[in-house]
């Protein structure tokens, strides 16, 4: 397997993304919470760049103790991404879809070495 160099750490702040092509894999490298992801941009619903639309935290709903509904709210701890052309969402950290966690984007390997960040594919 090929490493591709992404960007370098320090260029690359929190919630930053790249688009990288590693032969003919088309990869969007993502940095949150300090941490790297790498998926395939191809959506899965009709192949849209699943990876260049917005990236917005998930929505969840908050129950009260007798489960009836507080409302809607942003997640504290699940970010997604958004396929532009369709709307499709996925978790950050895993690649699910998450209106059907059955599909799931292939994940890339990144690796940091010093202060650059590279993508295996």
């Amino acid at each position: 397997m090929a490493e591709k160099f992404v960007a370098k750490s320090s260029e690359f702040k929190d919630g930053d993304r790249r688009i990288v092509f590693v032969g003919d894999n088309e990869i969007g490298v993502f940095r949150h919470g300090g941490e790297f992801y790498a998926y395939s941009n191809f959506c899965l619903h009709q192949g849209g760049p699943a990876c260049e639309g917005l990236t917005i935290a998930g929505v969840e709903e908050r129950l009260r103790p007798d489960k009836t509904s507080m409302g809607l709210f942003f997640s504290e701890s699940e970010m997604h991404f958004v396929c532009p052309w369709h709307g499709m969402e996925y978790d950050m950290k895993t690649g699910e879809c998450v209106s059907n966690r059955r599909m799931k984007l292939k994940k890339y390997k990144v690796v940091q070495k010093g202060d650059d960040v590279y993508v295996v594919a």
